[in-house]
């Protein structure tokens, strides 16, 4: 099928961009990556008078270091996140996340600002952003604002974006010592998509305790989020078996579950427990090597 005819805009800059999104607020929409959008529009679930392609503006496609965090340009592609050197030695998560996104040909068009921006309920990055506490810096008519990964996501396929905002970098924390971190998924066997995917974040204190903790979930819930009461089950705790167990129960409190044709609410309610408890598992192995 065919997506109905729009306006090709091709802007030489970031300022130029966000101009001409500022003019049509309601009739424009920004294209990257377009492993989401383009399938989208040929299937007419969605339609624009204008299609604005930012892919081409090389600002936004350099990783770098800063301050003690990654600084990730919106249009860095997932192969590139997957096979950084710089990302595998500061955020070893998001290279894991990276290289579990679909399959080659879409790691190597998709973006990691398209993929969060774009705020599809089972994507792999939203999970590891939120559990990185990564902040998206997103450019406006008035110019630059931070946004916690926690506040970014609002809703089924909506973000906390503007209409005439886009997103620009996305600022991560480097791990420290004694940290470790996974991501694990159950993926739809055709799309690649998370049925569940947890991204967990642990430090150690120098007694082996859990000094902190972070679970972002994906593919469960109409949003991303947080796995709080999880975090605050096994904060300060020895991990052991049995504390693993106990705090990966509460993976899904306090969120309504999606059921669809690839699982039902409950079973994605116990993938949830059951993918979490892998996840921590797996951090907690590779924090204690560190």
């Amino acid at each position: 099928m065919f997506p109905a005819s729009f306006d090709y805009v091709r802007p030489s800059s970031i300022a130029e961009a966000v101009r001409f999104l500022n003019e049509h607020p309601d009739d424009a929409k920004v294209l990257a990556g377009g492993q989401s959008l383009i399938p989208m529009l040929k299937l007419r679930l969605a339609s624009f008078q204008y299609l604005v392609d930012i892919g081409r503006l090389t600002e936004l496609q350099r990783v770098e270091e800063h301050d003690g965090a990654l600084q990730i340009g919106s249009l860095v592609r997932h192969a590139t996140i997957e096979t950084s050197e710089l990302i595998e030695q500061g955020c070893p998560l998001l290279a894991e996340t990276a290289a579990e996104i679909g399959d080659v040909q879409v790691r190597n068009r998709g973006t990691i600002g398209g993929s969060l921006s774009h705020g599809d309920p089972a994507a792999d990055l939203t999970a590891a952003a939120l559990a990185a506490e990564a902040q998206m810096i997103v450019t406006g008519p008035g110019g630059e604002r931070t946004i916690a990964a926690q506040d970014f996501f609002t809703d089924l396929m909506t973000t906390a974006l503007g209409p005439n905002e886009i997103l620009t970098l996305i600022r991560v924390p480097k791990f420290g010592l004694r940290t470790g971190s996974a991501y694990v998924k159950m993926h739809q066997q055709a799309s690649g998509f998370a049925i569940t995917g947890v991204a967990s974040v642990v430090r150690l204190d120098p007694l082996g305790r859990v000094e902190s903790v972070r679970a972002g979930v994906t593919g469960v819930g109409s949003i991303p989020y947080r796995a709080r009461k999880v975090e605050e089950a096994l904060q300060g705790k020895m991990p052991d078996a049995h504390a693993i167990e106990e705090a990966s129960r509460h993976a899904a409190d306090g969120v309504d579950p999606l059921s669809d044709i690839h699982a039902s609410a409950e079973y994605r309610r116990e993938m949830a427990v059951l993918f979490t408890s892998r996840s921590l598992e797996k951090a907690l192995a590779r924090a204690g090597k560190k």
